[in-house]
């Protein structure tokens, strides 16, 4: 192709990656564009197969381009990724058409393929907004937690997590020392309230060898285990004042006996506490010593309860179904918009627990497709066919669904199609259901928001 022919110019002018294959799969053509974002020359390319050039994840399954030759049907941004000249893998998505003689006759194919490197670290920016570790969140009371774990982390100092059973209280803790300076060392996690005091003095201390009958050899406690790392204490409103006596002394003096020692052993471990208790009213009752209260209260997170967050409901399913679909092998399309409705309804008085259940139940009665109604417990938010009427569930639904597609209107800002993706829906489902629920929308689609 000569120089100056304006097909060339063109190719060699577009930002998407371009080349074309003969029927053996060697590379004939290969733009400029293409040699940026691989990493490889035109020169090293042509002539060569074109799945030793790319690396591609197709190259080890379907390949689009074999597909398009095959069935003679175009293939429109598949995505995939390529491995490029220095070992990094690249996001991309890939178009590809067939190369035809002026008689018909096909002789290779051709494909385009765009660097999507960007806008995948701008998707990863936006989605660990409302990430921490495992903490999914979209509300403006966990964003501001979100916001302050980085610089709680990099302290040392004591930390006391308040919140209801099952808000996620040890997920936060992990996160905090997976930010700290000792993420490398063992984080270990006891729950106080499971353990009688003198199992959970010689699980916190450990014993040496003799202390009690059965004790043969001498056995490290979780401060041992943690040395250096984080030691994590949930519940810890339910240890006796007798063990509150000796936990304070080792806050105190970074040193504790384990059961049955004749001397004293050093520990370096930083302490996050946990309790779903109100330890300020226990102090006044007399059931928690003040001194021990302020030595874990140095710093205070509180944890929301879900039904005060209930924008987290759809993020927090999407997660979840996420991960049962890897646990449990299957390949579940997301829930309807009417269980959605259902579980937004609900009150999840044990939080995120709750919710993690009742999905875990829908997960054994839904083989594939999308989690409904039929597929949720019969007693969710107290209600079975017997006790409510179909109608008040229809109204209740409806009205949930309403304010569900609502906020989810308002953080896509008014961008519809986003919002379908979000609620797992098709954009035409939605349409009907905006026009059904009488929903009002705004001026300008979301599309056009900067």
């Amino acid at each position: 192709m000569a120089s100056d022919d304006p097909t060339r110019i063109i190719l060699e002018s577009i930002s998407d990656g371009v080349f074309t294959v003969d029927e053996e799969w060697r590379i004939t053509s290969f733009n400029r564009a293409a040699e940026e974002i691989t990493g490889v020359s035109r020169e090293e390319a042509i002539g060569r197969p074109c799945a030793e050039v790319f690396r591609a994840s197709m190259c080890e399954g379907e390949c689009a381009l074999r597909q398009t030759i095959e069935s003679g049907q175009p293939i429109i941004n598949h995505p995939a990724f390529i491995v490029d000249a220095d070992g990094q893998r690249i996001p991309i998505s890939v178009s590809t058409a067939l190369l035809r003689m002026d008689n018909g006759k096909v002789i290779g194919g051709a494909e385009t393929f765009r660097d999507l490197s960007v806008v995948e670290t701008l998707r990863q920016a936006a989605t660990g907004r409302y990430h921490l570790g495992d903490l999914v969140s979209h509300s403006a009371a966990m964003q501001r937690l979100f916001a302050i774990v980085p610089q709680v982390a990099m302290s040392d100092c004591t930390v006391l997590i308040l919140g209801e059973t099952g808000t996620g209280k040890e997920l936060l803790a992990r996160a905090i020392h997976a930010h700290s300076l000792r993420r490398d060392k063992p984080f270990v996690a006891v729950n106080c309230g499971a353990l009688p005091e003198n199992l959970l003095e010689s699980e916190l201390f450990g014993y040496k060898a003799g202390a009690f009958t059965g004790a043969d050899g001498d056995k490290p406690g979780r401060f041992a285990m943690a040395e250096g790392g984080t030691l994590f204490l949930d519940e810890i409103g339910e240890i006796s004042p007798a063990f509150q006596i000796r936990l304070l002394r080792v806050l105190q003096e970074k040193c504790y006996e384990p059961v049955g020692a004749t001397g004293s052993e050093h520990t370096n471990v930083r302490i996050l506490a946990a309790t779903h208790r109100d330890l300020g009213a226990m102090v006044r009752s007399g059931t928690f010593r003040e001194d021990l209260f302020y030595r874990i209260d140095v710093l205070r997170l509180d944890l929301p309860p879900l039904r005060q967050r209930k924008e987290d409901v759809p993020p927090l399913v999407e997660h979840i179904i996420a991960r049962f679909n890897r646990i449990q092998g299957k390949q579940l399309e997301g829930i309807t918009a009417d269980a959605m409705g259902v579980l937004m309804a609900h009150d999840f008085p044990g939080n995120v627990r709750e919710l993690e259940n009742i999905l875990e139940h829908a997960f054994v009665l839904c083989d594939s497709g999308r989690i409904d109604m039929r597929h949720l417990p019969r007693t969710l938010n107290g209600s079975s066919p017997s006790s409510i009427h179909a109608a008040g569930i229809a109204e209740t639904v409806m009205a949930v669904e309403a304010q569900t597609i609502e906020a989810s209107l308002r953080r896509n800002h008014g961008n519809r199609l986003a919002t379908a993706h979000e609620l797992g829906m098709h954009k035409s489902t939605l349409f009907r259901k905006i026009k059904r629920l009488s929903i009002r929308l705004p001026e300008r689609d979301g599309r056009s928001h900067s």
